[in-house]
């Protein structure tokens, strides 16, 4: 089992933050001072890497591959609903 356990998709994922959201390098203007700010920034960044970039290996998006949503986004995923 430990032979199997790797670390570059989570590195992978870590890069593609850090690169596509430059609120977590502190040399730029959109550094985020408040911790909330931060939040509100990378919950937005995932929500977009997941429902609405077309991944080149899937051709698609993540929600769209594992059918939580369709292509157009007219079935919303049931997590995204308001209480």
């Amino acid at each position: 089992m430990p032979s199997e356990i790797s670390t570059s998709y989570a590195e992978r994922g870590n890069l593609s933050i850090r690169m596509a959201c430059r609120r977590f390098t502190r040399l730029t203007n959109s550094f985020s001072k408040k911790l909330e700010n931060h939040v509100a920034a990378v919950a937005l960044y995932v929500a977009h890497y997941n429902l609405c970039r077309v991944h080149e290996t899937l051709r698609t998006t993540p929600a769209v591959a594992l059918g939580i949503t369709d292509l157009w986004g007219r079935e919303w995923p049931i997590w995204a609903s308001t209480p």
